[in-house]
């Protein structure tokens, strides 16, 4: 039998437990598939291919506020798997939350909403494209390697401050 009693601690009785949330932090109030495609347009052939397929994957990130306060964050993310004769199969997945930030200061929202953000939403789009890929036939299903999205977005920056490219023309 297992004690579920709680442990004495130093704190008075009627003492209430600390519930605010110390520093920046966000919650997030949904998150959903907004949209989804599948294709596997050569199966049968395609699951009995021989060797691994080559792989082209695309991830960007998006976010915009709300009316309502809230931001809105998708995380886009597209994987084609080839070999030299057909198309494996194709996968395209948005994939939304909806969140709430509290105590983040203004130059730290873009940071959070594109790196921290996507790190939240990331496992449950991983599922869905394996999930997909694997009812498609595939076993093993396709499983996404980690995303490094702090590095996404820093190389995003460092695009952003190089500016356009110089045309040469005056």
């Amino acid at each position: 039998m297992t004690d579920v009693t709680p442990a004495p601690t130093d704190a008075p009785m009627d003492a209430q437990p600390d519930t605010q949330v110390s520093g920046p932090g966000f919650r997030i109030v949904a998150q959903y598939a907004k949209d989804m495609s599948f294709e596997n347009p050569r199966a049968p052939d395609s699951l009995r291919i021989e060797g691994k397929p080559a792989i082209d994957m695309g991830v960007e990130m998006n976010a915009q506020g709300r009316q309502d306060g809230l931001f809105e964050v998708e995380l886009r993310l597209t994987v084609k798997a080839t070999t030299d004769t057909m198309t494996v199969f194709n996968v395209e997945l948005v994939y939304g939350g909806l969140f709430a930030l509290s105590g983040v200061a203004e130059q730290d929202i873009e940071p959070m909403l594109l790196i921290e953000c996507p790190r939240y939403l990331f496992p449950f789009a991983r599922e869905i494209i394996a999930g997909a890929t694997s009812d498609g036939g595939f076993y093993p299903p396709f499983m996404l390697d980690p995303i490094d999205f702090a590095g996404i977005y820093v190389a995003r920056q460092q695009q952003i401050a190089r500016g356009p490219v110089d045309s040469g023309q005056a």
